[in-house]
């Protein structure tokens, strides 16, 4: 009964280890189960029980499995350990064994030894330290270790200072084959010290994984977010494969070449850029479609079925009065002109010489620039004329015979001129196609030696302006 007590003691006592210190993300945990040998001839006189150190036999016949070793081949130990940071670990374990050799003395009956087999219990603490870290060997991992523990031989219990070199055989990065090797020095005379072997199967596990993705914190690029192994725990919500940090739009499955956005209507522009997101579309356009080609845009095309140009709403110039020249290119839209005079009609030799022949009608008082009342009907004819030449500009020149001085003339043949202008301007000419000039008696028709001659030579021309 008092030996199951020690051993329920000592597995309490590790399980109690492994739960009293929270896990840390970037501290694996690490279990070895295995068997273990304890042998006490290397340690000292191979008295029972005697704590005399002969330095003569200290490690004598170490590998003198046959004779000295104490084998409890079944499970017989367990270690629990956590890792600290920059190669250090502490662990904690557990062992028993039944002693039949002690150094050179056998425990079994016999005529000169009342003893039997002697039960063996130890819980032993240790600090280890990894030089495989340190050399970043990753397969095989040499350590060494100080620590202590309480060891019961039987009836007799004592404390120990242990002295450990280890080595750890990585299969993967989880599992691994451990064979360590301990020195245990008894604090009471009564206890000798003694060596304790031990190889197992080790696990390494544990690390926090706060996201619950299945990836420790310390592997996992996206802690705190659950994520997908494939890009080391970051998220991929939209589920395209491309992972959200690297993925424009990700909470809408998309495709790789525009970075996780999609193409719903398939025209190589992606949704968030696209305008026109259900319709194919071209690129140029933002994705839109562009039926009659002319560039713009059917939704901002006036006239989406026949090519315009953008300027006119995608809609084609019109040519009201059909003379070749566009309305927005011509200076006369209403009327029928030609190319070389911007749409306005051209005024022709015939045209002008009518001008000049209604002109020549216009009659003032004598020695005055008032005109007649007679002349309005004319007046009218001429007004109709130049009306149907809205561009062209026209100078009214006067002209007189030489009776009188030529400076009495001049001012005359100005005032004449200047008369007509007015008229024409206040009957519906624009005042800016008009201007007058007066000759005086300085370019006769005809001779001013007759009354008829005489009455050429005092005129009015309307000539197209130069």
């Amino acid at each position: 009964m008092k030996n199951l007590s020690r051993l329920l003691l000592v597995v309490v006592l590790v399980f109690a280890f492994s739960n009293a210190n929270a896990q840390d993300k970037n501290n694996p945990w690490q279990i070895t189960i295995g068997a273990n040998a304890v042998d006490a001839y290397p340690s000292g006189d191979g008295n029972l029980f005697r704590g005399g150190f002969a330095s003569d036999s200290f490690g004598d016949e170490y590998f003198n499995v046959e004779d000295h070793w104490n084998i409890l081949p079944s499970l017989s130990t367990i270690t629990v350990s956590k890792y600290l940071g920059d190669g250090f670990s502490l662990g904690v374990g557990g062992s028993i064994n039944k002693i039949s050799k002690w150094g050179d003395i056998s425990t079994n009956p016999d005529v000169t030894n009342d003893v039997s087999d002697l039960s063996y219990y130890a819980v032993d603490g240790t600090i280890k330290y990894s030089i495989g870290e340190l050399l970043d060997w990753k397969t095989v991992e040499p350590y060494l270790g100080v620590g202590g523990g309480y060891t019961w031989v039987d009836e007799i219990g004592a404390g120990t200072l242990n002295g450990t070199f280890g080595l750890n055989f990585w299969f993967s990065d989880n599992i691994g084959l451990t064979v360590q090797s301990s020195y245990k020095h008894a604090f009471e005379d009564y206890l000798d010290t003694h060596f304790q072997h031990t190889a197992g199967i080790s696990i390494k596990f544990g690390g926090t994984d706060t996201d619950g993705d299945g990836i420790f914190d310390k592997d996992d690029a996206c802690p705190d977010v659950a994520g997908l192994a494939a890009f080391n725990g970051c998220p991929d919500t939209d589920g395209d494969g491309i992972e959200d940090s690297k993925d424009s739009c990700p909470n809408e499955a998309g495709l790789a070449e525009f970075n996780g956005c999609p193409d719903t209507d398939g025209d190589g522009v992606p949704d968030k850029d696209d305008k026109c997101p259900t319709v194919a579309g071209l690129k140029a356009l933002a994705g839109c479609p562009d039926a009659d080609g002319d560039g713009v845009a059917d939704g901002d095309d006036k006239c989406p079925n026949t090519a315009g140009p953008a300027a006119n709403g995608g809609c084609p110039w019109p040519d009201t009065d059909g003379d070749g020249v566009l309305d927005k290119d011509d200076k006369c839209p209403d009327v029928k002109g030609t190319v070389a005079n911007n749409g306005c009609p051209e005024v022709s030799e015939e045209v002008q010489k009518t001008l000049n022949a209604y002109a020549k009608t216009i009659l003032f008082d004598t020695g005055k620039s008032t005109i007649k009342s007679q002349s309005e009907a004319v007046l009218a004819d001429i007004i109709k004329i130049l009306n149907e030449y809205p561009t062209a500009k026209f100078t009214v020149e006067g002209h007189t015979d030489s009776v009188g001085s030529d400076k009495l003339n001049q001012s005359l043949s100005e005032a004449r001129a200047l008369s007509v202008k007015e008229y024409l301007t206040a009957n519906g000419v624009d005042g800016f196609r008009l201007s007058a000039k007066g000759y005086g008696e300085s370019k006769p028709i005809d001779t001013n030696n007759t009354s008829k001659g005489r009455a050429n030579n005092r005129r009015v021309e309307i000539n197209l302006a130069k």
